[in-house]
């Protein structure tokens, strides 16, 4: 049920409306301003586990800073350019697990960029201070900010998918909520997907999202 669920619910494609911030409304508040040009800082590092949104939320940052800055979005640390033009944004992924020429690089980018009025986005596993880099990289990281990304708590799911529901127009039952909850992923990137593809069928059906317009859903995924 769990795997249905999932692929029945194609992710939208990241932006700040489908990441519920949860306990990390400072931390998306700064990427924010980095993607707009209004933050004053050089650096920003957004560190966590897996699964609590940090490729998401540098993807969304890239999507809102076109129209505002050069940027250019890193999916790993080899990826990073040698060079960046004045004022722009580099966002990159995983840059804890750069190896030696990728931290020549960044180091060089990182002066560069702080020269020339840009911003160094980077994700992380742990904070700077722990990352297995060269000590001149690792303090230069230090610099900017720093953000731990947290998970939302199962908690507080439940009001958070009520309130994304509310935003895209349609209103989500308790049973609906538990229903999910019970049986589908619990990460908020499937949760949101979920409630989007449950909006797209609704509509499509001209009915209400209840739990037997759901379980329909999922038994046309089953073939019965």
């Amino acid at each position: 049920m769990e795997q249905l669920i999932f692929e029945l619910a194609t992710p939208e494609p990241p932006s700040f409306a489908n990441f519920l911030p949860g306990p990390n409304l400072e931390a998306v508040s700064a990427l924010r301003s980095m993607a707009t040009g209004d933050g004053a800082e050089t650096g920003l590092v957004l560190w966590g586990p897996p699964g609590v949104g940090k490729s998401h939320l540098l993807k969304a940052a890239a999507v809102m800073a076109a129209g505002h800055r050069v940027s250019q979005l890193c999916a790993d640390p080899e990826a990073l350019p040698v060079d960046a033009p004045p004022g722009a944004l580099i966002l990159v992924d995983d840059v804890d697990r750069a190896d030696a020429a990728a931290q020549g690089r960044l180091f060089t980018l990182y002066n560069t960029l702080k020269a020339t009025g840009g911003a160094l986005v980077a994700t992380a596993s742990v904070p700077p201070a722990r990352m297995p880099l060269r000590d001149d990289v690792r303090t230069r990281l230090g610099w900017g900010l720093i953000h731990e990304v947290l998970p939302l708590a199962d908690e507080d799911k439940p009001v958070a998918l009520s309130t994304y529901a509310r935003a895209r127009g349609f209103e989500l039952s308790d049973e609906v909520i538990a229903y999910l909850l019970a049986h589908g992923r619990r990460d908020m990137t499937s949760l949101l997907a979920t409630l989007a593809a449950l909006d797209r069928h609704s509509l499509a059906a001209k009915r209400p999202i209840t739990t037997a317009l759901l379980r329909e859903w999922l038994q046309r995924g089953l073939g019965v």
